[in-house]
């Protein structure tokens, strides 16, 4: 199917680092985790776990960085604590609701994220923009998280379309190469604080400097360079 012909179907954003500064809490709650359950924290393994899905980290957390607790037990207490910082102050990034009320008056919506199920839920709702999206899927619910595109193509599965004709909007290098490998549009808002690899940049088919920049035709541009 050609989608510059056809033009856009959905928009699927990423939450974490697209929609809200989430990355250094989640580095925070787990690197304090770690330390206090007697684990070995290691100064690359927040970029090491960008992307992967809530089976995967627990996993990486038990096994490599020596947590001595299941890996269910590891996700389930680290999501309960992230969950806590955001009850106190979710740290929406500045644009994300307004970006995501101005891509809902044109597309239908989905929500493609790492973040465990719950996680997503409390933030759309603390947000206010729960019923914005016809799609929410965490990479928990799919075979493989991120770089693999699993919960991209389930993502436009659900919402119908062809994965060619949708635009994912990502800031992290696996957001960007699941979101490629998906044959999705790429639109990249690069995360300042964990910036992505340029061979996972030149991925994208928009590289926009914030949410505020994040307009129809800028996803029309996407869809048709993909």
């Amino acid at each position: 199917m050609n989608a510059s012909a056809e033009g856009v179907a959905a928009v699927i954003f990423d939450l974490d680092g697209v929609l809200v500064d989430s990355e250094q809490v989640w580095d925070e709650v787990r690197e304090r985790f770690v330390r206090e359950r007697g684990g070995q924290w290691r100064e690359d393994a927040q970029r090491e776990m960008m992307g992967m899905s809530s089976i995967e980290w627990s996993r990486y957390m038990s096994e490599q960085l020596g947590v001595p607790l299941a890996p269910e037990r590891v996700s389930s207490e680290v999501a309960e604590r992230v969950a806590e910082r955001y009850r106190r102050e979710l740290p929406l990034l500045p644009g994300a609701v307004e970006a995501v009320r101005r891509m809902a008056e044109r597309w239908p919506l989905g929500l493609a994220s790492s973040s465990n199920r719950p996680i997503i839920d409390l933030v759309l709702e603390l947000a206010g923009i729960a019923d914005r999206f016809a799609v929410t899927i965490s990479s928990e619910e799919v075979g493989c998280g991120k770089p693999a595109p699993d919960v991209y193509l389930q993502a436009a599965e659900r919402l119908g379309v062809d994965p060619s004709l949708a635009v994912a909007i990502e800031d992290s290098t696996n957001g960007l190469l699941a979101a490629r490998a998906a044959g999705l549009g790429v639109v990249a808002i690069p995360n300042r604080a964990f910036p992505p690899a340029e061979h996972a940049l030149e991925a994208a088919d928009v590289v926009l400097g914030s949410l505020d920049d994040l307009t129809p035709a800028a996803i029309e541009t996407a869809v048709a360079a993909a």
